[in-house]
């Protein structure tokens, strides 16, 4: 099937982006990354590593690679945590996993231009994009710092 045939289904297609929630358990800070003129959203500035996955990996797989090239650090993958779509851009659909640090060194690599462990409770306030209310409890009740 075509894209321009993809209208005719009359249903979402979605462009998917897999992302990681880095959380380091002990000191109970996540991982985000600073980018510059994101070609699809104007806003996004500080984000989640990760990106759009290719066809011949599995989700998982793309995103260790994904957050290796963007932070240095190699992550191992706890699973699938939350989905969503984007009122800035309603094609988007991306899937968040909740990873943990094993190895590598932090560095600030491709299209990153900063790295920076945050708190749970601070992480919205460095994000220009919409923040779903539900990410945000999960990532508060990883913190300890949820209801």
């Amino acid at each position: 099937m075509m894209a321009e045939d993809w209208k005719q289904l009359g249903r979402g297609v979605f462009l998917v982006n897999v992302l990681g929630i880095v959380f380091n358990p002990s000191t109970k800070k996540v991982l985000i990354g600073k980018r510059e003129n994101d070609p699809y959203i104007n806003e996004l500035t500080w984000c989640f590593p990760g990106g759009r996955p290719e066809y011949k990996e599995e989700l998982e797989d793309y995103l260790k690679k994904e957050i290796k090239k963007k932070t240095g650090l190699d992550v191992e993958s706890l699973g699938a945590v939350f989905a969503k779509t984007y009122p800035e851009k309603k094609e988007f659909l991306s899937i968040y996993y909740l990873c943990e640090v094993v190895g590598g060194k932090e560095k600030a690599g491709e299209k990153f231009k900063e790295l920076k462990w945050v708190k749970p409770e601070e992480l919205e306030k460095h994000f220009t994009t919409s923040f779903h209310p539900k990410l945000r409890e999960y990532i508060l009740n990883l913190g300890g710092f949820g209801k």
